[in-house]
């Protein structure tokens, strides 16, 4: 249900990225995430079935492992298996990244490797589980299993944990029969937020890539490049605002409210790379190649050598604006959903609904957004007693060129999000790595929940599917900023 009491209005930094609000109106318990990797655990649930490790390795050439690390990135993990085994990275696939500071375990394929050569390597724990046809794609991770306590929580995090409990209960159509706290509310409840794409997304310190996104969007690659060489944070280092101050002289931005780029700056690339340190390798890439060129400040927005500029980040960063855009617009659509009060657990007449992915592991809900429905008024009452009994979600889009819009209030929501950022769905249709079809998202993200209590600090133990963060869950119970989680 939607919530009746005024919003909370969230913090100033989610709100760059269009998470407007929180659910909960209640009072945060504070605290800590990930004070060591072991506050942070995350089990991947796959959908991923292996054969016996005696499987022929000609027909089943991938080794399939499962891994726990501590500490441990995903990509770093894997090129540092790959140097031990003496093998190509490219031989080295998983279906999910994770986050560092944690404690993970997770699926991995080796492609052409014995168990007999497994090595071991500090902090991570490799067991040989059987053989695979093919290597582990995003495809077949379903979702994510969570534990998570938050340390250095506030006196009253019981009262205000069951408080906070209560509010998603409802939202997620649950009812609000734990409003009277106790330890109750917080035994394996099914609570739900709105499904939005977390700061990470974005970027937690500096939330830049949804806006270079955007900037593609618009056929503005100038601006686009400037967004992520330039476009300095107040969280940065000093050596890196510096630089990127550089980088906004040479195209003429003042830096003042930050405003685009009007083109009268001194173009000089080879100062902005004396300025860039080390450390930034995307943007000296990008700068490098404007420099090669001898491109000018006042060149077009759309001209060919700000685009050839962009691409030299790696294909999936540049994918990853793209997608940054349409996840910030998508948030956007959630925001101003709430703030007009409609519900995220069912639908209104003009609401694009999608059925549950009937092959999801039995702690999740997850939706399968390949098998969409319109909802008329002659089918609401329909899909929500779909929607009730966990059959059905009420969606919005990741808007690309294939993107057709809602009808009624929805639709409306939809297209004045679109008019508001100046961009249609054809707008879309990109160049090289840019360019993106769209597809729909669930608009609620609904979870069991099991609360438990060490020594003061709350432990949160639940599920989502993949796609979906934690950290929206988490930052309605502790009201804390995105550097917090």
């Amino acid at each position: 249900m939607a919530p009746s009491a005024p919003l909370r209005e969230a913090h100033p930094a989610e709100r760059a990225a269009a998470i407007d609000y929180y659910v909960s109106g209640a009072d945060g318990i504070g605290g800590r995430l990930r004070e060591s990797p072991e506050d942070f655990r995350v089990r991947e649930l796959e959908a991923f079935e292996p054969e016996p490790l005696g499987a022929d390795t000609g027909s089943y050439p991938e080794l399939v492992v499962r891994v726990t690390l501590r500490d441990w990135d995903t990509n770093d993990f894997a090129r540092r298996v790959s140097d031990a085994l003496g093998i190509s990275r490219e031989r080295v696939s998983w279906a999910g990244t994770k986050d560092k500071r944690a404690v993970t375990t997770q699926l991995f394929t080796l492609r052409g490797v014995d168990p007999d050569d497994l090595p071991e390597i500090r902090g991570a724990e490799i067991e040989p589980l059987g053989r695979a046809g093919r290597g582990l794609s995003f495809g077949d991770l379903a979702g994510n299993a969570f534990e998570i306590r938050v340390a250095g929580a506030v006196d009253e995090a019981p009262e205000r944990v069951a408080d906070v409990v209560s509010d998603l209960r409802a939202f997620a159509g649950g009812g609000d029969d734990a409003s009277d706290g106790g330890d109750e509310a917080t035994d394996d409840a099914t609570v739900g937020v709105p499904n939005y794409f977390g700061q990470q997304r974005f970027g937690s310190r500096r939330p830049v890539t949804h806006r270079v996104g955007l900037a593609v969007v618009r056929d503005d690659f100038r601006e686009a490049v400037r967004l992520y060489a330039g476009n300095p944070s107040e969280t940065e280092p000093d050596d890196t605002r510096a630089a990127r101050d550089r980088v906004d002289a040479a195209f003429g931005a003042t830096g003042e409210s930050d405003p685009a780029a009007d083109g009268t700056g001194d173009g000089d690339w080879d100062a902005c790379l004396d300025a860039i340190p080390g450390k930034l390798r995307f943007e000296r890439s990008m700068v490098h190649r404007l420099a090669e060129r001898d491109v000018s400040p006042d060149a077009p927005p759309d001209h060919e050598d700000w685009r050839h500029a962009l691409e030299a980040v790696p294909s999936n960063l540049q994918r990853l604006f793209v997608n940054a855009a349409q996840s910030s617009l998508f948030n956007k659509v959630l925001s101003e959903r709430l703030r007009r009060g409609l519900p995220f657990d069912r639908p209104v007449a003009g609401d694009v609904a999608c059925f549950a992915d009937a092959d999801a592991p039995d702690e999740l809900y997850a939706p399968d957004t390949d098998r969409l429905q319109r909802v008329d008024e002659d089918r609401v009452s329909v899909v929500t007693r779909h929607c009730e009994r966990g059959r059905a979600f009420v969606t919005a889009p990741l808007v690309g060129t294939e993107t057709d819009l809602g009808g009624g209030e929805p639709g409306e929501i939809e297209r004045e999000v679109l008019a508001d950022a100046g961009i249609e769905p054809g707008d879309f249709a990109l160049p090289g790595e840019f360019d993106s079809s769209g597809t729909r998202r669930a608009i609620l993200l609904r979870s069991d929940l099991d609360v438990t209590f060490e020594a003061g600090d709350p432990r949160f133990a639940f599920a989502l599917p993949s796609g979906s963060y934690a950290t929206v869950l988490l930052r309605e119970f502790t009201k804390s900023g995105p550097l917090d989680l």
